[in-house]
């Protein structure tokens, strides 16, 4: 008897469709300013902060995007520690989604969001239950400084914020504990790599200026 290809089990693929389902309706509703996009739930913007971060997983990302994800994981990261959505300052509410950004955000669904249906999914509750809620927005928030701190020199250093920015939303809105504690690490090694990015942008900036003689050593 001829061997039957093997079929993915039906939660499988239950899990992928919801995953999709939840990312293809906050895409459709995506016009005009973010404010209008991101709503104010918690659930909604942890699925924004995600879809928004993953541009920047490939260096194909727009200008400004890095700082503008970057504040938006920090205003969503304060509001886990108070226990409440906080409104979107002026500069970032009126900031205008445009067609080129839903575009690249439709790329990026393709490309990892069945990385991430496939692998997500509710466990390690205790990791994204409400006493893990303040934890979780440090972390948010390192993730999201990581991102903002410019670096010398060097470009496309956002990949690791930017991934643990997608791990950390994404394990937060499935509440999947393992998304979560993998989040973490990146969130590590991205403050480490900027860390040490610094120190060899501004050694190279340095030697530069040293060579081409607009420094003199004493």
């Amino acid at each position: 008897m001829a061997n039957k290809p093997t079929q993915p089990p039906a939660f499988m693929n239950k899990r992928q469709a919801t995953v999709k389902r939840i990312a293809g309706a906050h895409l459709a509703s995506m016009g005009g300013t973010l404010a209008d996009s991101v709503g104010q739930s918690s659930r909604q913007r942890l699925v924004w902060l995600g879809l928004l971060a993953m541009p920047l997983l490939f260096p194909v990302a727009l200008p400004g995007m890095s700082s503008m994800v970057g504040a938006f994981c920090l205003l969503i990261a304060y509001g886990l520690c108070i226990g409440q959505p906080v409104p979107l300052p002026a500069w970032l509410a009126k900031r205008e989604t445009n067609g080129r950004a839903r575009q690249l955000l439709t790329g990026m669904i393709n490309r990892v969001i069945h990385i991430i249906a496939l692998l997500g999914r509710p466990r390690l509750l205790p990791l994204s239950n409400q006493p893990a809620r303040a934890p979780n927005g440090l972390m948010l928030s390192a993730a999201g400084l990581s991102m903002m701190i410019p670096v010398p020199i060097i470009t496309f250093d956002n990949v690791l914020p930017a991934l643990a920015i997608v791990l950390l939303s994404w394990g937060l809105r499935l509440r999947d504990g393992l998304m979560l504690l993998v989040g973490y690490l990146v969130t590590l090694a991205a403050i480490a790599s900027v860390i040490l990015l610094w120190w060899g942008g501004t050694h190279a900036a340095t030697e530069l200026l040293s060579l081409t003689g607009l420094t003199s050593s004493r």
